[in-house]
This record gives C-alpha cells, structure tokens and sequence, in this order.
C-alpha cells in the first residue's frame, strides 16, 4: 500500500462537524471532547475574523490561513508534519508520482541579478528523449526569456509554472548559447518522467544509484538488474548515499527483488490501519550469494533507511560508508483545495530485527569517511572556489582530457594546499558543466573504492556471517 493519500479542507472540515450530529450517542467523556474540539474551532474562527476587522493595515486572507496551518503543523515538534504552499506541493506530487507534463529540462537559477549578470535560466541537462532533447537544447545553454517574459526578471517558481504544464500544449523559449548565439524554440509539453534510477558497469560490477523512490523506481532498478545479468555481472553495488527518501512502497518493491522471506518493514502507530507488517512476496530477482554492498552516508534517509536496512537485517547486503540521517517516521501527503498541501507523521517504521532508528540512524558495516579539511585546506578550499581561475582556464581551454585535468591541477597544488583528488574534483567538475553529470568518479570517491576494493580482495561471505542486525548492534 502507497503513503499516498489525497484529501481535502471539504473532506477534513465535514470529517471534523460531522460527528457533531451523533453527540448524543456518544459516552458523557467523547462529548465532551468533541464540545471542546469545537470550542477550539470557534476560537480560531473569532480571531481570524477579529484581525481581519481590526488589525491597522488590510490584511490578506491567505497570509492568515497559511499561518494558521503552518502553526498547527508546526505544534506537533515534529519536522516532517509540514504545511506546504501550491509550488512545495506540486514539486512533491511530480516527485512521488515519478513524472508531469514539461519540457524536460534540468535547471538551475542564480538567487541574485544584477545588471552585469542578469539571473537568467542555465540548462543543466537536458533528459533524454524529452521536448528540450530532441530541439537540440544543450547543457551551459542560457534561457533568456519564456514566452516572451525575461527570466532574469522573474522567480523559479515562476519559470517552473512557466514551463510545467498542460500535455501537449506549447511554450517559446529563448535561447543564448554562448555569449552571441540567441535562437527561439517551441517546445511541446509532454510527460516527462523523473529518472530516479541511473546505472552502468565497473568492470564485472553492476552499479546502481537511486537518487529518490518514486512510483517507477522499483521497475527501473529491474531494469537495471536485467542489464546487468544480459552482460554477466558477479557483484552489485547499490548507492543510496544523498538519497533523502520517498515512498515506502518502493523501497519495499526493491527489497522484495533480493529478500527470499520473511519481513522487510513494519509500521506502528495508534491509528490501526497505520499498523502493517510489509512481507517479501517471493518476487526476488537477485540470486542470493552475489555480493552486494550498499553505499550510505548522512544524506541517506528513509526509504533509504528502509531499504538498506532491511537488507542489512537480513544479511543480504554489506553496508558501507557514514551512519545514516536517522528518520524512522512514516509521513502522508495531503492535498487541499486550492492546490496547497501538507505532510503529517501517521506512523515509525520498524527493520526486520524490529528497530526504529529515528533519530539515531544505521551504523554501517564498514564505515568509510571523508577526511576533514584542516583549518588551512578550509581557507584555501573558499579561496580557491571564491577565485573565477579555474572556470577562466577551462574556458580557455575546451575539451580538457583527464592527462590535461592532472597536470592543470598540479600546478593549483603549488598555491593552493589541498588534497590533489580534491582539486582534480574541482576542475572537473568545470570541465563537465556542460555535460550530461558522471555517473560516478573513481578519481574522487573514496567510499566507492573502498566497496569495489571490498568486493575484489575479500571473503565476502566470511563478511556477512559476521554481520549484525541492527538489533544486535544495539544490544
């Protein structure tokens, strides 16, 4: 079942009065609650009105309701129960749903323009086979205007509703590539799913990352698995690190592709139907023995957790990197009928060795941690990001080689004490700002070196005999 459900102000409002017709049926303790549940209400009411009436400057009726929401939320002393305005929700709802009606463009926008920059729109990525692909769009590419309106002069929530709409519908784009080429564009809207999943082989190993679990992750990462079995893979890495979450119900489809038996989530709460032990359906797809290793770090949270997790519990995976986030709470989305929305906590999720790790997170089996920057590599690290040298060189010189990318850095070395690897990463990372982003980077990661090193030099099933459950880390 999907922690997806819909609901209205209308659907909460009547929910709310509705059993005010049957008070008399009630014992003499639930009438009384409900009579001061409606006092509350009425106090609300009073004070909205009041301000609205009074208050020296006229104020807007949807400032008041926001802030009424945002307060009720924010009582729970919970972060993950949220009140959230329409550009929050629909962001979320294209999320979780996995796909909308767009161009199919990956964006970014600078916070600030000044009239030497202007704040214009710069294309990150284009997704393949989408409208922005296939009209040539690349990345680096600037969008100057949206349908005639400039977007320096505008918001990204702005530009966003610009550009996400209707199937089939149409929107004009300017385009700058470049410091003097300008052309149009129409492009077409069309559903545009969220590539959540991205993979490819390291050598024998199939490597997976899962940025979010969204409605078709699960069937994604099949695909991937297909892949790799077609092309005789003999080790798995799957990296959930940065990967802040989603539906329950996809990291319990992924799960159920290499858990034999057995649990693989639970959730308790004090609503009954919140209460749902998730077993594996003997859908699995991985053949048990092929070592798999799961990358986590800080950035790793809920379904992340519930997925590796309940691999770890299970003695399926080996987990490497940094100790989890830590959010073992299970949220609802809500939409509302003028289109905002909120989340609010229903449920905590229990492992398969039934622990809930809120606010604690999951230790990893190897941890493997990036070192800290020293107080001198911390202020040649800001001067050298502050410094244009490096976009100023690599704009001077086009089509950088990895040989090019180690011998500039080299000469970095000499005027700024970092770790080369460090400063390799840097001009890299200029070097790539206009393409497709790197599936992975051998040079800079540490944590994905450590899980191939891992997978070549040691007795993996030595490895996970030796591996505990989460419960018996604790004890």
């Amino acid at each position: 079942m999907k922690k997806f459900f819909l609901s209205t102000t209308a659907i909460l409002v009547l929910s709310i009065f509705s059993s005010q017709c049957f008070a008399q049926s009630q014992t003499p303790t639930a009438d009384a609650e409900m009579k001061r549940q409606k006092q509350y209400l009425d106090v609300i009411n009073s004070l909205y009105y009041f301000i609205q009436q009074n208050y020296v400057e006229e104020v807007d009726p949807q400032k008041l309701y926001a802030g009424a929401l945002k307060g009720m939320l924010e009582s729970l002393d919970d972060p993950y129960s949220v009140y959230m305005n329409k550009s929050e929700w629909r962001s979320l709802t294209d999320t979780t749903v996995g796909n909308f009606g767009g161009v199919g463009l990956s964006i970014t926008k600078p916070n600030e323009s000044t009239p030497e920059k202007p704040a214009y729109v710069e294309v990150a990525a284009p997704i393949d086979n989408s409208p922005g692909a296939r009209a040539g769009i690349h990345s680096g590419d600037l969008i100057i205007a949206i349908n005639g309106t400039d977007t320096s002069t505008i918001t990204m929530d702005e530009v966003l509703g610009m550009l996400r709409g209707t199937v089939g519908e149409s929107v004009n784009v300017t385009i700058r590539r470049g410091k003097k080429i300008e052309f149009g564009c129409t492009l077409v809207r069309a559903v545009i799913e969220n590539p959540t999943v991205s993979f490819d082989m390291i050598g024998d190993t199939g490597y997976i990352r899962i940025s979010e679990f969204s409605v078709k992750t699960a069937e994604r990462v099949q695909e991937a698995l297909d892949s790799f079995k077609e092309k005789n893979y003999k080790s798995l890495i799957i990296d959930l690190r940065n990967n802040g979450g989603g539906l329950l119900s996809s990291a319990v489809d992924i799960a159920d592709k290499f858990i034999d038996e057995g649990p693989i989530v639970s959730t308790k709460s004090r609503i009954d139907y919140e209460n749902s032990v998730y077993f594996a359906d003997r859908k699995k797809t991985v053949v048990r023995g092929i070592p798999v290793i799961v990358l986590i770090n800080r950035g790793s949270a809920s379904a992340s957790e519930i997925l590796s997790g309940a691999l770890k519990d299970t003695h399926t995976a080996y987990l490497v990197g940094e100790r989890t986030f830590g959010k073992g709470s299970v949220q609802i989305p809500n939409g509302l009928i003028n289109n905002d929305g909120f989340k609010i906590t229903v449920a905590r999720y229990y492992t398969p060795s039934d622990v809930n790790i809120d606010k604690t997170g999951i230790m990893p089996d190897r941890e493997v941690t990036y070192p800290e920057f020293s107080e001198e590599e911390e202020k040649a690290f800001g001067e050298l990001m502050d410094s244009d040298e490096i976009s100023a060189y690599v704009e001077e010189h086009p089509d950088m080689s990895e040989a090019d990318i180690a011998a500039y850095s080299e000469v970095l070395e000499k005027k700024y004490p970092l770790e080369p690897r460090v400063i390799r990463k840097i001009v890299r990372n200029n070097v790539d700002h206009t393409k497709p982003m790197r599936l992975y980077d051998l040079d800079y990661d540490i944590q994905l070196n450590a899980a191939l090193d891992i997978i070549k030099n040691e007795n993996f099933t030595e490895l996970m005999t030796s591996s505990k459950t989460l419960a018996e880390m604790q004890e």
